[in-house]
């Protein structure tokens, strides 16, 4: 996808553990023009404890009676049903990713022919978990909320010795918090990101706006990932940090239209702007009637549009010079 922004929309858990609900955001994501919809793959016993408690915002959104475990249980789908969600990508021709949250999980997506990776924020410090998709040599998407450099250079260290190019990893700046507060992206470390570790990068958003990652965009993010729901107001922890359909097209339509602006970086005449070349520059006109044998001077001639005559960078030129000819007031100056 040279030259074109990978645009992942995030359905996530939003499906709420319903098969039906999550057929209907592929429809989603292919009418808005995503090129990805991605799930998260997960046994929930083997990914929380039960006594891992909820983050704060999953406290707002969920309430606080349920542990981690038992709230996450309840948006967890089985194998077979991503089974069918794979084939329903594939139908609709946008594709599928999932996000594994332990080894069964990335075992299953592998078998299930998984293109692209994308390890999780959460994952980052998860050597076992590193190594066993950095074997797989498949390309990878790593997300990079809660991280510090370092802690970035020691995953992709590890992707990389165990066999994954580097050139097949995108690293995505992230904050993880749901919403993110706009002073708080630090957006500006993607590019440092970059810089630092030579790798493609991109953005994935957790804000409540489209601008974000629409900048992103406009700074270089090669990927854009960002969560969507079709109803902020369904329960579930996700909903309301997510974009409903109308912003994610909006959002997508607006990526779009910043990777055509952003052109080939050499400045010179556009062809849709050649033909006002004339009308808005100016040339050397006669500022009064002029007697054929008179010299130009100030006095005599000026510069106004249209610019199709005498340019007004050769005045210097002019001036001094014998008029060959009779010229009446705003006639084009001939040498």
């Amino acid at each position: 996808m040279e030259n074109k922004t990978f645009i992942i929309s995030e359905a996530g858990v939003n499906h709420n553990g319903s098969i039906e609900i999550a057929k209907k955001m592929i429809e989603v994501a292919k009418e808005c023009g995503a090129d990805a919809i991605k799930f998260q793959t997960f046994k929930a016993e083997k990914v929380i404890s039960k006594y891992a408690p909820k983050a704060e915002y999953q406290k707002q959104t969920t309430g606080e009676i349920d542990s981690q475990l038992e709230m996450v249980k309840k948006l967890e789908l089985s194998f077979d049903d991503f089974i069918v969600l794979k084939e329903y990508c594939d139908k609709l021709n946008i594709m599928f990713l999932s996000t594994p949250f332990d080894f069964e999980s990335i075992d299953f997506l592998d078998d299930l022919g998984l293109e692209i990776f994308k390890i999780p924020s959460g994952e980052i410090t998860n050597l076992p978990y590193l190594e066993k998709i950095g074997k797989l040599g498949k390309k990878v998407i790593l997300s990079t909320g809660m991280a510090d450099l370092g802690e970035i250079e020691d995953a992709l260290d590890i992707l990389t010795s165990c066999g994954t190019k580097k050139e097949d990893i995108t690293i995505l700046h992230c904050n993880t918090e749901y919403p993110t507060p706009y002073e708080d992206v630090n957006l500006l470390a993607m590019l440092t990101i970059k810089e630092a570790l030579k790798v493609k990068v991109g953005y994935s958003d957790h804000t409540l706006g489209i601008e974000v990652p629409i900048a992103a965009v406009a700074l270089g993010a090669s990927v854009i990932e960002k969560h969507f729901t079709l109803d902020k107001n369904m329960e579930g922890p996700d909903h309301k940090a997510s974009l409903e359909p109308h912003e994610l097209k909006a959002m997508i339509d607006a990526i779009r239209n910043i990777e055509k602006s952003l052109g080939n970086g050499i400045k010179k005449p556009s062809k849709s702007e050649l033909k006002n070349k004339d009308i808005a520059r100016k040339s050397i006109v006669a500022k009064r009637e002029i007697k054929k044998g008179e010299i130009f001077t100030e006095d005599n001639i000026t510069v106004k549009r249209p610019g199709n005559g005498i340019s007004p960078m050769r005045w210097y030129e002019v001036l001094g010079k014998v008029a060959l000819k009779d010229y009446k007031e705003d006639e084009l100056i001939e040498l």
